[in-house]
């Protein structure tokens, strides 16, 4: 089973919002999973191992949003 961290998004608004964040989130390494909510403004990430929040975080900024660990 693998770990998971919760983010909270600012300035999402729509799927493409979502679209582009999970991108990029995605392309980081040990990424099983990405649930994505404009509507929350929630990032919910499974990894199979422990995610560096700086990378997560840089990761949501290049997407154009800026996000928190919950």
């Amino acid at each position: 089973m693998g770990m998971t961290n919760e983010y909270q998004v600012t300035g999402m608004s729509c799927g493409h919002c979502e679209s582009a964040v999970r991108g990029e989130v995605g392309k980081l390494e040990g990424v099983e999973q990405i649930e994505v909510s404009a509507a929350d403004g929630r990032l919910v990430i499974v990894s199979t191992g422990a995610l560096d929040d700086a990378a997560v975080l840089a990761a949501v900024d290049e997407a154009g949003y800026e996000a928190t660990r919950i």
